[in-house]
């Protein structure tokens, strides 16, 4: 992981810890990503609308958490759409324990699948490489910590991270063009 990556990770876990949000860092990232990487970026904010409507009730965001995903917002559209590839996952740092990285990953996957099925509920227009990636971070989204510790799954968690980071550019190049559907004004039923 990149250490912008890992700051990511570590100031947006303890935000939402302190605003008891109950998704991890992982699962707020990839649920952006998702989000970002289904259609075509809006002139309007809805993002904000969806997003705090799937990880906060439908209630707003403190105004120090918007800031936060303001700013982790913008970093990921510029990732995404960075020609070098630039795009990082938001996960915890290779310092910590390959369980709570796999885990990690696997909510990030699972977000990501959460935020893309918002904007694509119907993927008839993606391309066969598309459709099977996405079919393929669905099993991502399905992996088990248990692990090992060994430099072969060392090897492996970064094959999939690799993979999922690749398929999330993928998307966004993909799909960045396609218009997503209006949000309706208030979301969420009580």
């Amino acid at each position: 992981m990149s250490e912008a990556s890992s700051r990511w990770f570590e100031s947006l876990a303890r935000l939402l810890a302190q605003e008891n949000i109950i998704l991890s860092a992982a699962e707020m990232h990839g649920m952006l990503t998702g989000l970002v990487a289904s259609s075509a970026p809006s002139k309007d904010r809805d993002w904000v609308v969806v997003l705090s409507d799937l990880a906060n009730e439908g209630e707003k965001f403190s105004p120090k958490m918007m800031h936060e995903l303001e700013s982790l917002h913008t970093y990921t559209v510029e990732g995404l759409s960075c020609p070098d590839l630039s795009f990082q996952l938001v996960l915890p740092s290779d310092d910590e324990t390959l369980e709570d990285r796999v885990t990690a990953l696997a909510e990030w996957a699972q977000c990501f699948l959460v935020g893309f099925g918002i904007h694509q509920q119907n993927l008839a227009k993606a391309s066969d490489d598309l459709k099977e990636a996405i079919q393929d971070m669905a099993e991502i989204a399905r992996l088990s910590s248990d692990v090992l510790n060994s430099q072969e799954d060392e090897r492996a968690f970064y094959e999939v991270s690799e993979y999922v980071r690749v398929t999330a550019i993928m998307c966004f190049n993909e799909l960045s063009k396609i218009q997503a559907p209006i949000v309706p004004g208030s979301p969420t039923v009580h």
